[in-house]
């Protein structure tokens, strides 16, 4: 307990944002498995799935970073289109990028696992540490408001941003050069999963190539695919796995 209040507060001194509220970073620091533990015995049967946990904190954090950035994005490429912008968000709030951002802020070491999840390494884990981020912005926002959100992205994301020279390639293309270029099948893309309301539905897409898969979960199927490439381009490049 102590080993994590140091590194959220190592956290907070490297985000230059003192929380009013500890109990948003608290949370925001909080993994499922950690949340579940806590609760414990016949409460952890009764309780709500996810409760207590980030994920709330993640979900408006993802919604935070996509506005933040577009934002930003408009403001320092005036002469680029939809497609550009597009492939460089994309990129950004892959994540890849983020978890990147994560492991630069030491965020794992402030992060609460159980003890089992721990030494499996789930706390160092790239979509673990990336949905932590994603949660402590949102925590950030919720705490502070958009200006002190705003700050947070542009000081992490600023070196990942400033190291695209050019636009990056949509994930579904550069997934589709990489198996021609090696004499291998297109990609199989399939839906797998159509879910939520009219106005908000989130689907689930699986791309096959090269004998492996990748998923992908998006507001539309046009962007789960390009999830779910990004993805599965990840495993064949040999990249981060999470």
């Amino acid at each position: 307990m102590d080993d994590r209040y140091a590194g959220a507060q190592a956290l907070q001194d490297r985000l230059g944002y003192q929380f009013t509220n500890q109990s948003l970073l608290r949370e925001a620091l909080t993994h499922r498995s950690a949340a579940n533990q806590k609760a414990g015995g016949r409460r952890r049967q009764q309780q709500v799935k996810g409760a207590g946990s980030n994920e709330r904190l993640e979900f408006i954090g993802d919604r935070v970073l996509g506005l933040l950035m577009a934002e930003w994005l408009l403001e320092r490429y005036p002469g680029e289109q939809e497609g550009a912008l597009g492939s460089r968000l994309a990129h950004l709030v892959s994540r890849v990028a983020l978890a990147g951002i994560a492991d630069t802020l030491d965020l794992p070491a402030a992060l609460a696992v159980a003890e089992h999840e721990a030494r499996a390494g789930v706390q160092t884990a790239a979509n673990v540490v990336a949905d932590a981020l994603e949660a402590v912005l949102g925590a950030v926002f919720l705490d502070g408001g958009l200006e002190p959100a705003r700050r947070m992205v542009r000081q992490c994301w600023k070196p990942v941003l400033e190291a695209q020279a050019r636009p990056p390639k949509d994930p579904k293309t550069a997934l589709q050069e990489w198996v021609l270029g090696r004499g291998l099948g297109l990609p199989v893309y399939e839906t797998i999963g159509a879910d939520g309301p009219s106005h908000a539905p989130l689907f689930v897409v699986r791309v096959s190539a090269a004998g492996q898969w990748g998923e992908g979960h998006a507001g539309s199927k046009r962007a789960a695919e390009s999830a779910a490439a990004a993805v599965l381009l990840e495993k064949l490049e040999g990249g981060p796995q999470g």
